[in-house]
């Protein structure tokens, strides 16, 4: 529970409310399992704390969220598909909402609700303001220094790679016994464009230096978070004002913007009109709920 307690300290979206201190109480506590993710709390099982866990996608991180609980007890995760969670969420104190929409619906018949975690970054799907109104904490895991940011630019290598190469039509010619097609191309030398230099952003800069690629980035402001040795990975930087000039010039374009107001919709008509014609376009970023 140590490292929960560290993780949910550095994590919480409110920092003047800690989840810490949450799981610090209810470690205190001692308690006996159940098995039924729909039934409800009893006398003799008050002292359980109940997690939540929407499935049925990216089910290894819930197992791996039960696997990792099993030797506390007092904690117990269930897994339940996203179509009954409306239903049984009232029985349950922490929530991983995974790809579930959290609406103003859901949470309002969270009545035992005390937090709301997300197993990434993305809080899009979480409305915020509703469980602010009914006293449930919203926390994430933050993309630096968790592997999250550094799994999703190494799946935006992945993407270009396999646009680059031809992946799918390789492929359709191995099964036909056919070889030197289709004629693949390399990183090397490419432009590549990456909007949103965050900490995805950045990583992915990291790993297409070597490369041999020319890349590029536009931010929508340049904070002196961003050291000198993050901007010395960039061939070019630029604003907002410049996305529809850098795609014009890039190979791929590689969005890696989160989802708000300003963001949404920013790759249109017009955007993709000012790429390059040939260009890829690789799409690392949120949804629309």
């Amino acid at each position: 529970m140590t490292i929960m307690y560290n993780i949910a300290k550095a994590t919480l979206r409110n920092r003047n409310s800690s989840f810490a201190s949450l799981l610090y109480t209810l470690q205190a506590r001692s308690i006996s399992r159940q098995s039924k993710p729909d039934r409800m709390v009893g006398t003799n099982e008050m002292n359980v704390t109940r997690v939540l866990c929407c499935g049925p996608y990216f089910p290894d991180a819930c197992n791996f969220t039960r696997e990792y609980l099993q030797p506390y007890p007092f904690v117990q995760v269930d897994i339940v598909h996203y179509r009954d969670v409306p239903e049984v969420i009232k029985n349950y104190h922490i929530c991983v909402a995974m790809t579930m929409k959290m609406d103003s619906y859901v949470i309002s018949r969270a009545s035992k609700m005390k937090l709301i975690m997300q197993y990434g970054v993305g809080l899009d799907g979480v409305d915020i303001d509703a469980a602010t109104k009914h006293g449930i904490k919203v926390a994430r895991i933050p993309s630096e220094g968790t592997g999250n940011a550094a799994s999703c630019s190494e799946m935006a290598i992945y993407l270009m790679l396999g646009l680059l190469k031809k992946q799918n039509e390789m492929q359709v010619s191995l099964r036909s016994r056919l070889l030197g097609e289709p004629t693949g191309d390399t990183l090397l030398g490419k432009t590549v464009f990456i909007l949103g230099y965050g900490n995805i952003g950045i990583e992915l800069a990291k790993r297409l230096k070597p490369f041999g690629s020319r890349v590029i980035a536009t931010k929508r402001s340049w904070p002196a978070s961003i050291t000198d040795s993050y901007s010395s990975l960039l061939d070019e930087k630029g604003s907002h004002e410049d996305i529809y000039s850098f795609a014009g010039k890039a190979d791929i374009v590689v969005v890696c913007l989160r989802l708000n107001k300003e963001t949404a919709e920013i790759v249109n008509k017009k955007f993709i009109c000012s790429m390059k014609k040939g260009a890829f376009l690789v799409n690392i970023a949120r949804k629309r709920w």
